[in-house]
């Protein structure tokens, strides 16, 4: 039976009572707490007609997962099949605890469409498929051990979706499997209910203000909110004390807000992700939340991202979730905590610490995990309309999920960026923003893909695919035809005509398109470009080593351009499938590693590109392919600082062959806290024709090396003058990057 502890009552409404001791923390008495019961585990399934259920279960499936995980397993699944219209899950359960005030069945997240019955009831439907259903179950459950039947139906297809609904469309696609994909709770609690609860850190002043939505089932006319804070992984008490809430009858809903006072905090950053937890009760209730006290904004003068108040170049990758769902690699990764915790660690190891989940939520467990590792998330809600897009979501079916979505993460301080959706030119996802931007306290920015920004406060993207125009030549600039051709590219990304409008903060989250599968093939976007540049008989290990160094390079050049927010590569994990048919059935895009279940990557993709993420970084600004014999060349290396403290150090330029030095030259240089300088180097050309590389290398504090290379073709005779580069305005004026 849930029992209940009763509080001291203070008759003035919102005042606080602390207390202030700050010893190790304590748990709030135990008959204050409310009951979750973890519904996870292995379901039973059948498939079935939409209006009834099925007269046997005869597969098994694990819950969360998906659909394709069965034993034995369906066929066809994940795409529009005869053999179905919905997948029906079941399972029983019992407790023995009397029936309390408040039964809430919370479905994290399902697709395509829920319908949930409990002991033959209906007991309603959740249609969103990216965010969590919460059910009102009171009304039909069994207590005293009575075992209950929760029946759970899913539409089998994105078809089963209404037409206006999201339903994570994506161009290179093919598979939309179906299932319960996050965890499945049932929380029983008493009155009053604490219904959701939002954190919002005040870092100037140290506190966080604390904006509780309580439902007052119960009816009663004042009660105490009792609250507790401290630090996650210490324990060490912060702030206790408690609210009174009076004259609360004939109130529903009744919000409390008040502030904590957090001395000494300890800020939130991807270096020291430090966490803080809120316990919260009422006389029959208790809920605990983590965040962070971090604050993160834009700065539109200066283009930059601002983490806690200070400048903050993010560099990063991307995780496609739903395209993962597809690889046939997966298995049970996305749910096994340890594989993912692993998965964030080895984007450390990149010098990352900004991730976009791209067109799609990973399970909650995901962000607890970008919470304690320290990474800044950009949320993209799945929204993908190009021209013909079999979907148009509407601003009225995007409000309720957008919603739910932020009521869902709000409190997680990885998440710093709401992403309405990808490259789509739409009106209707800048109608829902406006909708629902208000219920953010903490008033993160805004990102809405090609569309109109909406806030001077916001941001854009930009996705300069310099070679697309190899797969499509009516694509990007006509004068690119290689790495060559750098010195004409502008270091300010091209925008749509709408991301224009407020001059905002770009992040380029995508570049490259130079995609190789895991076994080094190309994909079906790839091989026109491989052809180009490597004749139609390359080998694995020579387009493994070409990707890597043209991804470095070009990380290189986004990044010592300093005109872009954040630099986040694309992408750090997706599928891997064959590229010999057109998308979405051949493979379009593809991640690193060679060894999914170890987090093994291709070794020339750890090695070059690594060093072009470095915080301290630097870029051969150099691009011709072949230089005369016996010249004499002026090569410019850019270095460039995203932290606060300077750097000071040697610089090294080396022209190398076959691993030998044959000229060498070396200068000190300072580079001032979040600066960039341009370091010229005069170097003899060889006499003797043949391969060379060009080495930029310089050492940090802890002694690693960061180099910048290119490869060289010296000959005899006569070569075409190396251009210049485009002063900086002429670049902004000339921009032959591509979309």
């Amino acid at each position: 039976m849930l029992k209940r502890a009763l509080f001291c009552v203070v008759a003035a409404s919102f005042l606080i009572l602390t207390g202030c001791s700050r010893e190790t923390h304590q748990e709030m008495p135990e008959t204050s707490r409310r009951l979750v019961i973890n519904l996870n585990g292995t379901w039973e399934i059948a498939e079935g007609d939409m209006d009834s259920v099925p007269a046997v279960f005869e597969h098994k499936v694990q819950v969360p997962g998906l659909i394709d995980m069965a034993e034995p397993g369906f066929k066809e699944v994940g795409k529009k099949s005869p053999k179905r219209q919905a997948f029906w899950y079941r399972r029983t359960f019992t407790f023995d605890e009397d029936i309390p005030d408040v039964a809430i069945l919370k479905i994290h997240k399902a697709k395509y469409g829920t319908k949930v019955f409990l002991n033959g009831s209906l007991v309603g439907e959740h249609l969103p498929c990216f965010t969590p259903a919460l059910l009102d179950v009171k009304p039909f459950l069994k207590t005293d051990g009575q075992q209950n039947e929760l029946i759970v139906r899913v539409g089998a297809n994105r078809e089963s979706l209404p037409e206006g609904m999201p339903t994570g469309w994506d161009f290179e696609k093919y598979l939309y499997i179906p299932g319960i994909y996050d965890s499945v709770e049932l929380i029983l609690t008493g009155a009053p209910y604490l219904e959701r609860v939002q954190t919002i850190p005040d870092i100037e002043q140290g506190k966080v203000k604390v904006v509780a939505e309580i439902e007052n089932v119960d009816a009663r006319e004042f009660f105490n909110l009792q609250f507790q804070l401290y630090e996650t992984r210490s324990g060490r008490n912060v702030e206790s004390g408690a609210v009174g809430i009076a004259d609360a009858a004939g109130k529903q809903k009744i919000t409390v807000s008040f502030k904590i006072p957090i001395k000494n905090c300890n800020l939130w950053t991807p270096e020291n992700p430090f966490l803080y937890e809120l316990q919260l009760a009422t006389e029959g209730d208790q809920m605990n939340t983590r965040f962070g006290m971090r604050s993160f904004r834009f700065d539109k003068e200066t283009g930059r991202a601002v983490l806690n108040g200070e400048t903050y170049f993010m560099r990063g990758t991307n995780v496609c979730i739903y395209r993962f769902f597809e690889d046939a690699d997966r298995g049970d990764k996305p749910w096994r905590a340890e594989w993912v915790r692993n998965l964030h660690r080895k984007f450390k190891s990149m010098h990352w610490n900004s991730i976009r989940y791209c067109i799609g939520f990973p399970p909650e467990i995901w962000y607890d995990i970008a919470d304690e590792e320290g990474f800044l998330i950009q949320d993209e809600f799945p929204i993908w309309l190009l021209s013909d897009a079999p979907e148009k979501p509407v601003a009225e079916k995007i409000i309720p999920e957008y919603t739910e979505w932020m009521k869902e993460r709000w409190n997680h301080p990885c998440v710093v960026i709401w992403d309405a959706q990808n490259e789509s030119v739409t009106e209707e996802t800048g109608k829902a923003i406006a909708a629902v931007r208000h219920l953010d306290l903490s008033n993160r920015p805004w990102e809405n893909g090609w569309a109109e920004p909406q806030s001077p406060n916001d941001c854009v993207e930009s996705h300069p695919y310099l070679f697309s125009r190899f797969f499509n030549p009516s694509w990007g600039g006509t004068d690119f035809n290689g790495l060559n051709d750098m010195v004409n590219v502008s270091s300010v990304p091209r925008l749509r005509d709408a991301q224009r409008k407020l001059d905002l903060p770009i992040i380029i989250n995508e570049y490259g398109w130079l995609w190789l599968n895991r076994d080094g093939t190309p994909t079906c976007l790839t091989a026109k470009v491989y052809e180009k540049l490597l004749g139609p008989d390359s080998t694995t290990e020579q387009r493994r080593l070409l990707y890597a160094k043209y991804l470095a390079a070009l990380t290189e050049f986004w990044r010592a351009g300093r005109e872009c927010a954040g630099v986040l590569h694309f992408c750090g994990l997706g599928y891997s499938r064959a590229g010999d048919k057109p998308r979405p059935q051949g493979g379009a895009t593809s991640d690193h590693f060679i060894d999914l279940e170890n987090l093994t990557f291709e070794p020339n993709f750890e090695r070059y590109v690594r060093d072009a993420f470095s915080p301290i970084g630097l870029m051969i600004d150099f691009w011709a392919e072949q230089l005369e014999a016996g010249s004499q060349q002026k090569f410019d290396i850019v270095l460039i600082n995203d932290l606060p403290m300077p750097y000071k150090g040697p610089v090294r330029l080396v022209i190398e062959r076959d691993g030998k030095t044959v000229a060498e030259k070396s200068k000190n240089c300072q580079i001032d806290g979040f600066g960039r300088i341009v370091l010229p180097f005069d170097m003899d050309i060889p006499k003797e024709e043949g391969q060379y590389q060009l080495v930029a290398e310089l050492t940090l504090r802890d002694s690693s090396k960061i180099r910048s290379l290119r490869d060289l073709k010296v000959v005899v005779g006569a070569v075409r003058e190396p251009p210049e580069r485009m002063a900086p305005t002429e670049r902004r004026k000339e921009k032959i990057t591509n979309e």
